[in-house]
């Protein structure tokens, strides 16, 4: 058997819950969520590293997403068998985690899609105002290229903000597979909507977008709702792309009702 080219990350024990992170980071960007699994028990999390992300190595050829979901579904077939799981995906991990779920079908007991890709490029619908305030001082003195990161995907340029970019999305950024994300780059969405190959899911599912996401945009992902009978759906006002970092308490409250209503 080939060794699987992705690494995980796993805490607790229980029902299988696969988190899948975005683009050029690892699966530090999704570690707020585990609060929410204080006085839940019974969860197995696998924080996984996409390859050419984190600890895993790069696929052996060329990145793209339909690459990097076969991986996935080479991950949980090695890993999880036929067990029911849950998956929750963040960014390109939304698209991904959107693909599990077509792909396994009624052995997913549901999702949850952190501001999921849904279109790319000119397709997107993207917000006209996204930065709600600005703290000038701390940016001049960061270096350009975290500045820019920072400003791209944050609603609030402040210094609590940046602590906390800094802690969960920089050390991914900084280690990232500069060629591979190329690659991916280029060949960005599965050639079709996962959901459009699949039957409805009768799961429970949990989709969280933000008002002030310049990455994804939060109109586009509104439509996987005609997709999901069962899927429950919250635009956070206050968050750029990666609410689960910016409005950490919001997000976990909203996902600890999706961890209950999979429990029941």
């Amino acid at each position: 058997m080939t060794e699987s080219p992705i690494r995980h990350t796993g805490f607790g024990d229980g029902t299988p819950l696969v988190l899948i992170h975005g683009y050029t980071v690892d699966h530090r960007v999704l570690l707020p969520l585990e609060p929410a699994f204080a006085g839940r028990p019974g969860w197995r999390r696998l924080y996984l590293d996409l390859p050419g992300h984190g600890a895993s190595p790069r696929l052996p050829g060329r990145t793209s997403a339909t690459a990097l979901a076969e991986a996935v579904f080479g991950w949980i077939d090695a890993e999880l068998g036929d067990r029911p799981f849950a998956v929750v995906g963040q960014s390109f991990g939304g698209q991904l985690a959107r693909a599990v779920t077509a792909r396994y079908g009624d052995q997913v007991l549901g999702s949850a899609l952190l501001v999921p890709v849904v279109r790319w490029g000119e397709d997107r619908t993207l917000p006209a105002e996204t930065v709600l305030g600005r703290d000038e001082e701390l940016l001049a003195g960061l270096p350009p290229a975290d500045r820019e990161l920072f400003g791209y995907v944050t609603a609030r340029l402040d210094r609590r903000s940046w602590e906390l970019f800094e802690e969960y999305l920089l050390p991914g950024r900084r280690i990232h597979d500069v060629t591979a994300a190329a690659e991916l780059e280029a060949e960005f969405l599965l050639p079709h909507w996962p959901e459009r190959q699949a039957p409805e899911h009768g799961g429970h599912h949990l989709l969280v977008t933000a008002r002030q996401d310049a990455l994804v945009g939060w109109r586009d992902q509104l439509a996987l709702l005609d997709h999901y009978p069962r899927m429950a759906a919250a635009v956070l006002d206050g968050a750029g792309h990666n609410p689960q970092v910016e409005c950490a308490e919001a997000v976990r409250e909203l996902f600890g009702r999706w961890l209950d209503e999979l429990r029941r």
